[in-house]
């Protein structure tokens, strides 16, 4: 998933971006509010993650405009205000969640994981094609009840691919979801690690669950 974190404090923006990116997230920062805006017409991000108190433009009030705006991905508010009135005011004004400084990285992606799962055509927390099963929360996959190793993006990759699953993704769609804004256009990437997921997921079964959609890109499904 790829994520637009909104913090402008700049030790706190790297240990999220750092925490999330071990957790194979894709991450963009942004340190005001409203650059925001220009974040988000250029690039399709699953969350973002709001501080409240910002530079140019407070976070309650660029929920506002982005839900004003017709933007609905899910917003998780982050700040130290922890009183009923201003968690009231957060949700309000368009957040999906509330989270209170200090928190734990661990309860950060819990986070992230339901409200993922709260735009997703199935609710349940494992992600489940044919005999293949992926869990976010422990990163597990497995085929046929053997265990599959994957790298950091060769899971971000499959967790894309089984969010929609036997859905056709084009490059362009698997790219603003796994990489980020350092993303080199021109890379091959994106088919070494479509490579790399067969390799792994189909090869030794008789029932190929990787597809290429030749001219439009790849799906996931039996």
């Amino acid at each position: 998933m790829r994520v637009l974190v909104v913090e402008d404090e700049p030790r706190m923006a790297k240990l999220i971006q750092q925490g999330l990116e071990e957790e194979a997230y894709a991450v963009d920062v942004v340190d005001n509010g409203r650059d925001v805006f220009l974040w988000v017409q250029s690039a399709t991000y699953d969350i973002i993650l709001l501080d409240i108190m910002l530079p140019g433009m407070n976070g309650l009030d660029v929920c506002r405009q982005l839900r004003a705006e017709g933007f609905n991905m899910p917003v998780l508010m982050l700040t130290a205000r922890d009183t009923l009135p201003d968690k009231v005011k957060g949700l309000d004004s368009g957040a999906d969640d509330y989270l209170v400084k200090p928190f734990a990285i661990e309860e950060l992606t819990a986070r992230l994981r339901a409200l993922a799962r709260r735009d997703a055509p199935v609710k349940t927390a494992v992600l489940v094609i044919a005999d293949l099963s992926l869990d976010p929360a422990t990163k597990l996959a497995q085929r046929g009840g053997s265990v599959i190793e994957l790298t950091a993006k060769e899971y971000a990759l499959l967790e894309t691919l089984m969010r929609h699953p036997h859905q056709v993704l084009s490059r362009d769609q698997i790219i603003e979801h796994v990489w980020n804004m350092e993303f080199e256009s021109g890379s091959k990437l994106i088919e070494v690690y479509i490579s790399n997921l067969r390799k792994k997921i189909d090869d030794g079964h008789p029932v190929k669950l990787i597809h290429t959609v030749r001219g439009l890109g790849y799906r996931i499904g039996d």
